[in-house]
């Protein structure tokens, strides 16, 4: 379970880095991504997909969260 970076680019898509990999790519989509909670299956633009139990409160970007790879 790979440390990941997560930033906001300035226009407003997220970033996503895992530096042991040199792997940035931006979020497609996060499966849950609401005022309550973000977290659960995150697509990438690179077809990968990662996932991390969903949060609540939504963390504040940027922020570093352990993910997994989706199965």
């Amino acid at each position: 379970m790979p440390n990941v970076m997560i930033r906001k680019k300035d226009d407003g898509a997220l970033l996503f880095y895992v530096a042991k990999k040199d792997m940035e790519e931006t979020i497609a989509s996060v499966e849950t991504d609401t005022a309550e909670a973000w977290g659960g299956e995150v697509a990438l633009t690179d077809g990968s997909r990662w996932y991390i139990d969903p949060i609540s409160p939504p963390p504040a970007f940027p922020t570093t969260l352990r993910f997994k790879r989706a199965a």
